[in-house]
Formats: C-alpha cells, sequence, structure tokens
C-alpha cells in the first residue's frame, strides 16, 4: 500500500524506546470497579484491527461513522446486544455519551412534565446522585425508600414501600458500586421501572420487559468509558420538553439510529466485540453461573475468617463489587502494596467507604479471585 502524501519520513519520526520481550508486562488481574478489567481476547482481536479494520486501511476510530462499514458495525453490536438480552419487540436501543450520569438528568427531561412527581430508591452513593439531578429538573422527587440510615449496606424489603399513584416512573441502581449492594429481586412498581445497570448489565440473565427504560454506562461489562446504552419503551419516547438538547432526546436519538451527531465509534465497535464474546462464551446464563460462583468464593473466604469483614446485608450483596476490611485498618496499606506486588490491582476502596474492594466483572476469571483469595489467607497468617 502506498504511502499517505503527508506521513512522515522515517526519519521525521518521533523515535521510540525499543521494547524486548522482557521489558513488557504480564497481565494483572485488574480489580478496578471502572474503567474495568476487558477480555483479553477482546483487546487482542482489536490490537490485531487497530491500524487496519475491516481490510479498509484504517482504524475504526478513522472511518466515517455514516459509511456503510461503521453503519453496519453499529448496526451488529446492536442486533448482538439484542440476542444476548433477548430484548422484546416495541423497544429501542440506544447508543448515547456522557456515561450513565447523563442519563441522570435525561431521563427526567424525557419522561415528565415540570412539575410532575416521580419515585426513587436511594440505596448508594449513585443513587443519591440521580435523586439530585433529578431535583434539578423540577420535578417533584419522592424517596420512596432511602436506605442512608443503614450506611448504604442494606436495600429495601420488597412492600416495605409505597410508590405514589401518581409517579411517572420508579427509579432505582440495581447495584451500587461503592458500597457493593445489590437488590436480590426487581422491585414491584405500577409506574415504569427505570434502573440504571451500569455495574450489572450482561452478568446474568435479565427480563428487560419488566422495564420502562434501562440504562448503563459501558464501562463495567460493556466496554470502555465514554458510551452509555439506553433500552428504552417504545411508548415512552416523543415525551421530551422542548428545552431537552437533541443529543439527549431519546425520540430524536432514536430516528437518527444514535447518529444525530458523531457516536464514540471505537465504543460502539468494542461493545460489538463483547457482546460476540458472550455469546461464544454461552450467554448469559453462563454468564451469570460464572459470576455467582466467583462472588460465592470471595465471600466465602471473607466470612471465614475472623480477620476480613463485609459490611453488606447477606442478602443484599452485589455479585460484581465486594468491599471488604481489614480487622486492623492500620495494615490496610501493607495489604494493598503486598496485592500490586502480586499483580492484583486496584483493590482500594472507595474514599468514603475506606477499606478495600474487589470488583469483579465478567473479564475477571475465576483464577484471578482464586488468586485474591490466596493472597488473602497468607496475608493473615502472616498478619494476624
Amino acid at each position: 500500500m502506498a504511502r499517505a502524501p503527508n506521513a512522515p519520513q522515517q526519519a521525521d519520526r518521533i523515535a521510540a524506546p525499543a521494547i524486548s520481550r522482557e521489558d513488557v508486562p504480564v497481565r494483572v488481574y485488574n480489580f478496578s470497579a471502572g474503567p474495568a478489567q476487558m477480555p483479553l481476547p477482546v483487546l487482542e482481536r482489536a490490537a490485531s484491527e487497530l491500524t487496519d479494520w475491516a481490510g479498509s486501511g484504517m482504524s475504526v476510530m478513522e472511518v466515517s461513522h455514516r459509511g456503510k462499514d461503521f453503519v453496519a458495525c453499529a448496526a451488529d453490536a446492536e442486533a448482538a446486544l439484542r440476542r444476548i438480552l433477548a430484548i422484546p419487540e416495541g423497544y429501542r436501543v440506544l447508543f448515547l455519551q456522557g456515561g450513565a450520569s447523563a442519563q441522570f438528568a435525561a431521563i427526567p427531561m424525557n419522561l415528565t412534565a415540570s412539575g410532575e412527581t416521580v419515585a426513587y430508591l436511594n440505596t448508594g452513593q449513585w443513587s443519591a446522585k440521580a435523586i439530585a439531578e433529578a431535583r434539578a429538573q423540577e420535578v417533584e422527587v419522592v424517596v420512596a425508600a432511602d436506605e442512608a440510615d443503614s450506611a448504604y449496606t442494606t436495600t429495601p424489603a420488597p412492600g416495605s414501600y409505597e410508590v405514589p399513584a401518581e409517579a411517572r416512573y420508579l427509579h432505582y441502581t440495581p447495584n451500587e458500586t461503592i458500597g457493593g449492594v445489590e437488590f436480590p429481586e426487581i422491585p414491584q412498581s405500577h409506574a415504569p421501572l427505570v434502573a440504571d445497570f451500569s455495574s450489572s448489565i450482561l452478568s446474568r440473565p435479565l427480563d428487560v420487559s419488566r422495564f420502562g427504560l434501562i440504562y448503563a454506562g459501558a464501562q463495567k461489562n460493556m466496554g470502555p468509558s465514554g458510551l452509555a446504552v439506553v433500552i428504552v419503551r417504545e411508548d415512552l419516547l416523543g415525551r421530551a420538553r422542548p428545552s431537552t438538547p437533541s443529543v439527549l432526546d431519546y425520540a430524536r436519538m432514536a430516528k437518527a439510529d444514535s447518529m444525530l451527531n458523531t457516536p464514540p465509534t471505537f465504543a460502539v465497535y468494542l461493545l460489538g466485540l463483547i457482546t460476540h464474546w458472550i455469546e461464544e462464551s454461552g450467554g448469559l446464563e453462563a454468564m451469570g453461573q460464572r459470576n455467582q460462583a466467583k462472588a460465592a468464593l470471595l465471600y466465602q473466604a471473607i466470612d471465614g475468617s475472623d480477620f476480613y469483614a463485609n459490611p453488606v446485608q447477606e442478602r443484599s450483596r452485589s455479585w460484581m463489587n465486594v468491599p471488604f476490611t481489614l480487622a486492623d485498618p492500620s495494615l490496610d496499606s501493607e495489604f494493598l502494596a503486598g496485592a500490586q506486588a502480586a499483580g492484583l490491582t486496584n483493590l482500594k476502596g472507595h474514599r468514603s467507604v475506606g477499606g478495600m474492594r474487589a470488583s469483579i466483572y465478567n473479564a475477571m476469571p475465576i483464577e484471578g479471585v482464586r488468586a485474591l483469595v490466596d493472597y488473602m489467607t497468607e496475608f493473615e497468617r502472616t498478619k494476624a
């Protein structure tokens, strides 16, 4: 292939240090809450196509988002997502920017008129942020259940709260990333159910028909940060307030196939690779079995020790984010340093909670959890 007209001559290129195989680090077990570890086969596929995608001689990041090749790529990602989630007819799938946080404001903008009532369940920092954004959108926010008194270590029991008859929707966060709290059931609601699935999307089968709207940031189980996926029932479209920005208007974005503006093309491409990886790995049924086994292994290690503790109510424990503390907090720094040296990274708990947190999303293999448990056992043996 001919050199591009403006490509620099070899002598003009910025010199890069030579790297031998010995200098290449071994991949670690990355327990980050997000951006999170991604499946190695997906990264290797993306690396192999980085400079020549689909025979184009360009990266997928360089092709036109309106060209037929990328339009087909986006359609394939949506089709695979629909298959693995078994999304019913009558729902639209949107690929949006701004992460899940942009949807905190977009949801009331699209589903309510000024002054109407909405209901929220508050189980942690992310639902609290969604509540704050909703209040800024001139709606009457009813917090039907508030778990702040438990320091966000619980979820409300079914039947323990009421959703106002006039509520336009009920919003909840199925999995709170920071506190490691997860709803063990889907709440009942006469109003359309709206849910922030950022930390648990694609981790197990899900009955999408129970929801009016599902949204999720991609950076846990669906790819890199920046992309948000919204799955919205069609009868909820077309209600946006006139003041809603066009890129946050679900109906306008649906009509434009999420390409009203330039979409996050690389993130959409990676979402497609990840959905195919899930299909090839047995689908969401198999993914759920693996995730349940990983969580059970880690909780068993914590519960079987007097040295470690998990603060979350047992029925409300997350499969995806497992916080734990040491009996002696003065050992936290030493624990984290030793873990880092052992190739177990990003285990420090959120600054608002402290302690440790292991995020074990889809891409974390059970071998990584076993390595963490082995390290925890040895650390306890030498420090207890």
